[in-house]
């Protein structure tokens, strides 16, 4: 089973961007994922394509119109698509290790790109968008965030890395952050290999490495320990 996206955006033409290559780039020319992009102006209101309009009880900026995206949401997706739909805004639930494998889990996830102050918050609610934040900031637009939530999930899609377990030992797969990683040469500026990488003993190793991912996971996010 294919993963399928499908992006609702102001700016199609962003995509596939850095998607398009490594990879998910690889991926997708292998058909193991797919992207189709659409742009939410062909729903816009008239000569102009107007998509937004002032805030209801004033204030800066402008929002999405419910109407418009609504539009462009129901063009997109059919009623029996059983997608997730999310919506990219720094309010929303932040996005999890756990909620990527869930999502590449399943048939694919359809993103909507919010831009400007946000979307009337009637479309959130009678199209059933999930609210999903990559982080405690915000960007221009969901368009980067999108790209961020499709390379997380595609990574872990089956077949698209090189080994299966590479994605099973990696930051926040068992609430901790991953161990430090080391590589050829054995001295580099007076800094050697830890020994017990060099013993032979694997279940040396492991200890170490989980000995390791406790105290990083301690220092900088012991809210991962809770």
């Amino acid at each position: 089973m294919s993963f399928n996206a499908t992006i609702l955006t102001l700016y199609p033409e962003m995509f596939p961007g850095p998607l398009g290559i490594s990879l998910s780039g690889d991926a997708l020319e292998r058909g193991l994922w797919s992207l189709e992009t659409k742009n939410i102006r062909d729903h816009g209101i008239g000569r102009h394509k107007n998509v937004d309009d002032t805030p209801a009880g004033g204030g800066v900026g402008m929002v999405l119109r419910c109407d418009v995206l609504a539009s462009a949401i129901d063009a997109a997706v059919p009623p029996d698509d059983l997608r997730p739909k999310l919506l990219m805004t720094p309010r929303g639930k932040p996005l999890t290790q756990a909620r990527v494998r869930e999502l590449a889990a399943g048939p694919g996830v359809v993103i909507v790109c919010g831009r400007f102050e946000g979307v009337d918050e009637r479309v959130i609610e009678g199209r059933n968008l999930e609210e999903v934040s990559i982080g405690d900031y915000v960007l221009s637009g969901g368009e980067m965030a999108a790209m961020v939530v499709l390379d997380a999930c595609v990574r872990v899609i089956p077949g698209v890395m090189g080994k299966e377990a590479s994605g099973h030992d990696e930051s926040f797969e068992s609430n901790l952050l991953e161990y430090p990683q080391y590589t050829r040469p054995r001295e580099w500026e007076g800094r050697s290999l830890p020994d017990v990488l060099l013993s032979g003993n694997h279940a040396l190793i492991d200890k170490w490495r989980r000995e390791e991912a406790e105290r990083i996971t301690q220092e900088r996010r012991p809210d991962l320990l809770r």
